[in-house]
């Protein structure tokens, strides 16, 4: 069960946990270090991945989850060790005697521990059939005050990406920044009126204890109070800056993954199923490491149920193919006019390739084709 071949398999994706030490080194000691998380997530990471290329090679998918455990155990063991420095962090700040730009930039770093590493192992949890790792998951989720992902990505992303429906897909042409202030918009009450439509099909009020909604108020309510007890009015400024730059890793990462794709419309508010080539995919490796193979995302909405190690990644006859890793992609996207320039040219190859019968794509891009049904 504990074979040292399955430890050395597992240990690479153990990398995200050296951003717990920087994390804490940023809050004691301040300066030049605060800048240590954003660099190795958004400098040094991208890096390796030049170094150690890409990684074609696919798991068995036939593995059982017992000879998966020390794969499982990193996203069972990041939750608590996130929560407990954000929180030891937040106190060191507000107690230190830091310059305004120290603070920023270390809350900066913790949002990006909790967005590019807690809400991912947060994605993969929620994903799972143990109640206590959807639980971990949630835990992960509200503690970026962002709870609701859960719902609106199990109930609407997955079953209605790449259509209308689905606020998460970005539109062909459709700048990072408008999709961030969409989906902020958009996403809570999609979710509001998913869980509510479960419940009614059950027969029960929106009221119900069953709401998810009661679990991510009250723990979301949780962490502001913890915030605000070990530091006051600072410590919440803090705790809530963090969450946002979690909340901006996140919505980033879900811009890039589905940018300018479509599924077939068949008439009559009918698309078809989910294949790989709805998805970008990349198999940079270092980048997977770090983000639990995230980026094979093709392979996670062909079998959304599929744990990260098992994930398989895919050809360029089978689907649509990132220059580069997500670090690369989401700096190109915080510069539309540069994300464009890369980004466009490989949607309407991606069309003439997957879809060659469609003409007139000027539907698809509006967003004026019928709601799923």
């Amino acid at each position: 069960m504990f074979s040292f071949r399955q430890i050395v398999h597992a240990a690479p994706f153990f990398l995200s946990l050296t951003l717990i030490p920087l994390m804490w080194i940023g809050g004691a000691v301040g300066g030049w270090t605060v800048f240590l998380v954003p660099l190795a997530s958004w400098v040094l990471y991208p890096i390796l991945d030049v170094a150690f290329g890409l990684n074609a090679a696919n798991a068995d998918t036939e593995t059982p989850d017992e000879a998966l455990v020390w794969h499982r155990l990193i996203t069972w063991i990041w939750g608590p060790l996130q929560i407990v420095t954000v929180f030891a962090v937040i106190a060191m700040l507000v107690r230190s005697e830091f310059a305004v730009w120290e603070m920023v930039v270390v809350t900066f770093g913790l949002g990006i521990a909790s967005g590019a590493v807690g809400i991912v192992y947060a994605h993969e949890l929620m994903h799972q059939g143990p109640v206590f790792e959807r639980r971990l998951g949630d835990l992960l989720m509200t503690s970026v005050l962002y709870g609701h992902f859960r719902s609106e990505h199990l109930l609407v992303h997955h079953r209605y990406v790449c259509t209308p429906r689905d606020s998460v897909t970005a539109r062909y042409n459709e700048g990072f920044y408008r999709f961030f202030a969409r989906v902020l918009g958009q996403c809570f009450v999609s979710a509001w009126r998913a869980e509510v439509a479960k419940l009614a099909r059950a027969k029960r009020p929106f009221w119900d204890r069953t709401n998810p909604f009661w679990r991510y108020g009250v723990l979301q309510a949780a962490f502001l109070g913890f915030a605000g007890l070990i530091g006051g009015w600072l410590g919440v400024a803090l705790f809530l800056g963090h969450a946002f730059v979690a909340i901006w890793q996140l919505e980033l990462i879900n811009y890039i993954e589905h940018y300018g794709l479509s599924r077939r419309h068949l008439g009559d508010g009918k698309y078809e199923h989910v294949q790989p080539r709805h998805s970008w995919n990349a198999s940079h490796l270092v980048s997977n490491w770090f983000l639990i193979n995230l980026q094979r995302h093709s392979d996670h909405h062909f079998k959304p149920d599929r744990r990260y190690p098992l994930l398989q990644t895919y050809t360029l006859d089978e689907a649509p193919q990132l220059p580069f890793g997500y670090a690369v992609m989401g700096t190109l996207a915080m510069v539309p006019p540069l994300w464009r320039r890369r980004m466009n040219p490989r949607v309407r190859a991606w069309r003439r390739q997957f879809y060659p019968d469609i003409d007139d794509w000027s539907a698809y891009k509006a967003g004026t084709l019928p709601m799923p049904r």
